[in-house]
């Protein structure tokens, strides 16, 4: 199982080139099973890696996922870079959420959490002059992706996914790829327990009730009855990625938000958004 896993990451890396050894990349770690098992196997096959994570402070949870990572780069010798909402924002995720959701907007905590994580890896990544950010997306969250794009009819969304995300290029942002693609998540969840990773197994708690989580159970469910179905999904989705990518195709540009600088596809990003109702009307 070992070196299936490592093998297949290094076939993928080769395969779709991905990156080099010269390259400089950072790894979103989460403190979860995927990230952690990204790093440290991107780490073994002797790629120049370095950590980055963002904690959103979702009290115990994210407090034992930090000391979890400090523990693996400490033992591999892998530097880390810690980032935090509070520092950067003021406050934890679950207060933006409550003082968002009291002035009538409906967000759920994952659609905060992940914009504002996502300007945080570009921004501080790019800071750090980085070439590619790796992330620990595995083949079952993107059969999750795939299929909840398509039930929400959503397949310009879809066309940026793929083992290199977006579709827009913009010098400020930092490419993002998956190098466990063709990784299910339970031969990631043996090689993080064979390897005796310290890292919860449980899903995030403010997951719960989300379309993702609802999609991944039905996802699940499938699996039972029709073994492969996820690989089918993905087989069959890199087959039309490229029509995809060729039909939602733009000669647009990505702008700079007009507020923080950060790329945006228009002139105003999706973390300036948010931040800016917990402001409005203080």
């Amino acid at each position: 199982m070992k070196n299936k896993i490592e093998n297949k990451v290094a076939d993928t890396i080769n395969k779709y080139r991905l990156f080099t050894k010269r390259d400089k990349i950072l790894v979103a770690v989460s403190g979860g099973k995927d990230s952690t098992t990204a790093l440290y196997i991107l780490n073994k096959l002797g790629y120049n890696v370095e950590g980055i994570t963002v904690d959103a402070l979702i009290g115990n949870y994210t407090k034992q996922n930090l000391e979890n990572l400090r523990s693996v780069c400490q033992k591999h010798n892998i530097k880390l870079h810690e980032i935090s909402f509070r520092d950067e924002f003021g406050y934890s995720l679950c207060y933006l959420r409550s003082v968002i959701n009291s002035k009538g907007h409906n967000l759920r905590s994952c659609a905060i959490c992940g914009a504002l994580r996502r300007y945080l890896l570009n921004k501080h990544s790019r800071k750090l002059k980085a070439k590619y950010l790796v992330t620990g997306h595995n083949l079952d969250d993107e059969a999750q992706n795939i299929m909840m794009n398509f039930l929400r009819n959503t397949l310009e969304t879809s066309a940026r996914l793929g083992l290199v995300a977006g579709l827009l290029k913009s010098k400020r942002f930092i490419p993002r790829v998956k190098p466990l693609y063709f990784c299910t998540e339970k031969e990631i969840t043996q090689y993080s327990k064979l390897m005796k990773f310290p890292v919860k197994y449980g899903a995030c708690p403010c997951r719960t009730g989300s379309f993702r989580n609802e999609v991944s159970i039905i996802l699940d469910k499938l699996e039972k009855k029709q073994p492969k179905i996820k690989h089918t999904i993905i087989k069959n989705f890199l087959k039309q990625l490229p029509k995809l990518k060729k039909q939602f195709k733009s000669t647009d540009q990505l702008k700079n938000c007009r507020h923080c600088g950060e790329p945006s596809k228009d002139g105003t990003c999706q973390a300036c958004r948010i931040v800016s109702l917990i402001k409005k009307n203080d």
